[in-house]
């Protein structure tokens, strides 16, 4: 608050009231928070993309093993060559398939992301409606009152 220039014989008067606006209030605080949250988004993306990326290479790796078991195991058993184009179609077959499962998914992810942008457009717009509405009626409600306090004086 601002007050005037006070003498020890002078009475403080108010020059100017900053008024506090609950809306101003949760705008400011909410805003603060919403930034925090945006501004970690990169890292929370690098850390996740860091951790996939790493969870893939030790799949792979695994995978990557399979080499040296063959080596000691698998190519002392003398396997059927024919069994194992049949395992490597059927094997070829079930991957193409998957792969065309994430295919499919990633296309779903992207058409339920754009449903819920727009979900979030439509209740935007709605909360706006609403707000002008809320407005107008509080100002036709400020009018009555200050017609009622005018009269009853």
């Amino acid at each position: 608050m601002f007050f005037s220039s006070v003498s020890k014989n002078q009475t403080i008067s108010k020059t100017t009231i900053d008024k506090i606006s609950i809306c101003d209030i949760l705008k400011t605080n909410t805003s603060k928070v919403i930034q925090k949250f945006e501004s970690q988004i990169p890292s929370k993306f690098q850390q996740y993309s860091d951790l996939y990326a790493a969870y893939l290479h030790t799949i792979d790796d695994v995978y990557g093993t399979c080499y040296i078991s063959e080596k000691e195991f698998f190519d002392n058993l003398n396997l059927d060559q024919g069994m194992l184009k049949s395992i490597q179609e059927y094997s070829k077959v079930v991957t193409d398939t998957f792969l065309g499962q994430i295919d499919l998914y990633a296309k779903y992810r992207q058409e339920l992301f754009q449903k819920q942008i727009s979900s979030l457009k439509v209740f935007d717009s709605v909360m706006h409606t609403m707000m002008g509405s809320y407005a107008k009626t509080l100002s036709q409600f400020n009018k009555v009152v200050n017609l009622s306090n005018m009269n009853s004086k």
